[in-house]
């Protein structure tokens, strides 16, 4: 059956990640609106109530995207060994750095890139001004006036794991170079002992058990993030004249896409996966705001609230750029491969995050 799918899908690959994809946007933005998912607001919870709820909804994300792609992998549909997460080229500086710029400025922003597009969707305009600059930085960090100065800082502390003998930057594969388990068993053990960490760290906790808008939100997440990787990994083929990235759900390159794809639509043919579903998000956030009776205007507050916005909103697309990701883009997407550079900048995003909430209280 999935190589029956798998011929369909390559064959319009096209029609299928661009359709498919904005649903899984539409549906994402959706449950990010009306759950109130937000990774800056989980971290603002604990250290100002006290509420573990939005983080452990969030943990419980990527324990079901982790356990998802383990299921793909083993049905055959992809290989997430073939993504960019699980190059075996470890920028170890950059995730750090990377992750501590994004989940700085995502405080200051008022949410990371997710986020903002579900706002927007809902009539933020601050949001809008938000995903603009994070886009234009991106692409000013990818290959624009900032890309030199990138490679000049960072790509001298790039580890090649491939030295150590790995082939990619699993962690379980880590374990089993290190320790000599075979590479099998260390990866499944990976999976089932950081997943079921996850879950177990979740569900010992009554609030959340019974709080059905973070139950929701986390297993609902979690399955887009599954979603996206076996759209595209039923549409990967490498002898297609467009080949369609392995890839899920990120939001900081297709940010800046989007504005390019706007400017050069007639040059560029159909969307690619991350364009359709950062519109996707966009679409779902303005459902959320209609249903939840929500939708409408408003703007920034202030001349210094205006800054406070644009300033995260440069370090996000600078930060998301280095780290490869965001908070959905590494933090649930690429962690969901157990790739140690996303473990890395989920942690750097997770101390970000405080360092910022910290500083906005010291300067409020």
């Amino acid at each position: 059956m999935i190589e029956t799918w798998r011929e369909a899908v390559v064959e319009s690959a096209a029609f299928y990640v661009g359709w498919g994809g904005l649903l899984i946007g539409i549906v994402f933005g959706y449950l990010v609106y009306v759950t109130n998912f937000c990774t800056m607001g989980s971290i603002s919870d604990i250290l100002s109530f006290g509420s573990y709820n939005r983080f452990r909804a969030w943990l419980l994300a990527c324990a079901v995207a982790i356990l998802g792609v383990a299921g793909i992998e083993a049905l055959g549909v992809a290989d997430t060994a073939d993504s960019m997460y699980q190059t075996t080229n470890l920028a170890w500086l950059a995730n750090v750095v990377g992750g501590l710029l994004f989940g700085f400025g995502m405080v200051f922003a008022g949410g990371c890139i997710s986020r903002n597009l579900v706002r927007a969707g809902g009539g933020d305009l601050r949001s809008i001004v938000v995903l603009m600059i994070t886009g234009i930085f991106a692409f000013m960090t990818i290959g624009g006036i900032i890309g030199p100065l990138r490679v000049a800082l960072f790509d001298p502390a790039t580890v090649d794991l491939a030295q150590s003998g790995m082939e990619t930057q699993r962690i379980g594969e880590a374990v089993s170079v290190m320790s000599g388990i075979p590479l099998e068993t260390a990866k499944l053990a990976s999976v089932i002992v950081i997943a079921g960490a996850f879950l177990i760290y979740c569900f010992k906790d009554r609030d959340f058990r019974s709080s059905g808008r973070d139950l929701v939100a986390g297993f609902g997440i979690g399955l887009c993030i599954v979603a996206g990787w076996f759209l595209t990994g039923l549409a990967a083929d490498e002898f297609a004249d467009i080949p369609v990235q392995l890839i899920s759900l990120s939001y900081v390159r297709p940010a800046g896409d989007s504005i390019d794809y706007l400017m050069r639509y007639t040059a560029l043919g159909p969307p690619g996966f991350g364009i359709v579903t950062t519109a996707g998000a966009l679409m779902g956030g303005f459902l959320g705001a209609t249903v939840s009776g929500r939708l409408g205007l408003t703007s920034f507050a202030d001349p210094a609230d205006s800054v406070r916005n644009m300033f995260g909103a440069a370090l996000m697309g600078i930060g998301g750029v280095l780290a490869l990701g965001c908070t959905v883009g590494q933090a649930l997407t690429g962690f969901s491969t157990l790739a140690i550079g996303s473990a890395i900048t989920f942690a750097a995003i997770v101390i970000g995050g405080i360092a910022g909430v910290k500083t906005m209280e010291r300067i409020a």
